[in-house]
């Protein structure tokens, strides 16, 4: 896939140097991205499986490779120091879970101050195999009234896929 083929609609970072590290890290590992992104311009991509911190960097090489600008959600603790900085640099988005205004709100909140907007999440919810997803990230795309685009890492044939939107 190239960033050509991507709709104008989303959200973009226009990174030379970003296009640059990500077509390099992505060839290095072997890696090729398929599908087609929706013109839609704010979704909730789910992105599956995650079980490893490789798949966090994969997915960053993707975004940065392709020049868009994707968020992920990061509990408010690790965005600390130089740490949070980078976190902060490649799209993260500081969430407290102890507050009473819930993350579901906090990301239907998000939604409404952008208006292009691509929200990255996985739906295990943690790094370890799970049988089931968990639910948060379909009750965020409700609040928010945005599609969710399942995106899938294939490691066997080392390929990002990006599916079908689902509303």
């Amino acid at each position: 896939m190239k960033a050509e083929h991507i709709p104008n609609t989303l959200p973009r970072t226009h990174s030379p140097t970003g296009r640059f590290i990500g077509s390099t890290i992505l060839k290095l590992m072997g890696w090729q991205i398929t599908g087609t992104f929706p013109g839609d311009p704010k979704f909730i991509a789910a992105i599956a499986p995650h079980t490893s911190n490789w798949d966090f960097i994969i997915a960053i090489a993707v975004k940065l490779k392709l020049g868009l600008k994707v968020q992920f959600l990061g509990k408010h603790s690790i965005f600390v120091g130089p740490f949070g900085m980078l976190l902060r640099k490649l799209g993260g988005l500081p969430v407290d879970r102890r507050a009473s205004h819930g993350v579901v709100e906090q990301v239907q909140d998000i939604f409404s101050k952008h208006p292009a907007l691509i929200l990255a999440l996985a739906p295990e919810g943690t790094r370890k195999y799970m049988p089931q997803w968990k639910t948060g990230f379909i009750y965020m795309a409700q609040s928010a009234n945005v599609p969710i685009v399942p995106m899938l890492l294939d490691y066997r044939s080392k390929t990002f896929c990006v599916l079908e939107p689902l509303t």
